[in-house]
């Protein structure tokens, strides 16, 4: 199939397929006039790496994964090496990193709106900003 019909068939746009390629995600080959082409097995790749990348996996990881992923089985069912369950765990504890950063930031946040903002009326209309003449 031609890379518009994986796309219709994924509802993935071409733009992101020819990104997959590009990633190492997606292997196509290519018709005599120069056209991508990709097997019906492409569209159970595509549909696990959105998935993999719905959950916040990113490409270079999902690159490891998928030549493990037997389409026939959940992904979850997907034994690991060592190899990848360490890079997973390595960005899991960076997620975790980056989620503790934003919380100490939005209480930050919430702080100063308190502490400025009188009776907890925060609609943008009422923050005003004075400055000294």
């Amino acid at each position: 199939m031609y890379i518009g019909e994986l796309a219709a068939r994924t509802d993935t746009p071409a733009r992101l397929l020819r990104y997959y390629e590009t990633q190492g995600l997606l292997v196509s080959g290519r018709d005599t006039n120069g056209y991508r082409t990709f097997t019906e097995t492409s569209v159970c790749v595509v549909d696990t790496i959105r998935c993999l990348l719905a959950a916040g996996v990113p490409t270079r990881l999902i690159r490891m994964l998928l030549p493990r992923i037997d389409p026939d089985l959940p992904i979850l069912d997907t034994p690991l090496t060592e190899e990848i369950r360490a890079e997973l765990e390595d960005y899991r504890d960076r997620l975790r990193e980056r989620q503790l950063l934003m919380s100490a930031s939005l209480t930050a946040i919430e702080g100063y709106l308190e502490h400025t903002c009188p009776s907890g009326d925060r609609t943008r209309e009422n923050l005003t900003v004075t400055r000294p003449d």
